[in-house]
């Protein structure tokens, strides 16, 4: 099992031009998708917004899924349920994508299972808005 450490989360995050996959990225106020993706934005890292059920997010296009974006991501921040987290881990399994940010709320033990499984570089049940604040600071 491997599990990104919070100095290997902050030299992505510190990274230049990082690149992040917001799994979850919604105009919807009320979510997490909404203030995540927004503030990654703010912070000037490159976002895309994954949301099958989007055309758009905050302007930018919206991707209904990882194989359709237009490059590849440094990291895939997941900000939606367990079910759909299982399900687009697969495909990231595909596309070789295996850094991965799971916001609390995103994981459930067949999550973590596949993860250890696979050999996913991850963290779960910490805030990249948090994080990434913390490291803009420094």
């Amino acid at each position: 099992m491997t599990v990104l450490s919070p100095d290997t989360v902050l030299s992505i995050l510190s990274a230049p031009n990082t690149v992040i996959a917001v799994v979850g990225a919604t105009d919807n106020q009320r979510k997490f998708g909404y203030a995540i993706y927004r503030d990654l934005k703010r912070k000037g890292y490159k976002a895309y917004a994954v949301n099958p059920n989007r055309t758009s997010v905050d302007g930018d296009p919206a991707y209904p899924d990882l194989a359709r974006l237009h490059g590849k991501p440094d990291l895939v921040n997941f900000v939606v349920p367990p079910e759909v987290t299982l399900s687009v881990l697969k495909q990231c399994l595909d596309l070789g994508l295996k850094n991965v940010w799971l916001q609390p709320g995103a994981e459930s033990p067949e999550v973590l299972e596949f993860l250890s499984a696979h050999g996913f570089n991850y963290l779960v049940n910490t805030c990249i808005m948090v994080e990434s604040r913390i490291k803009r600071l420094t």
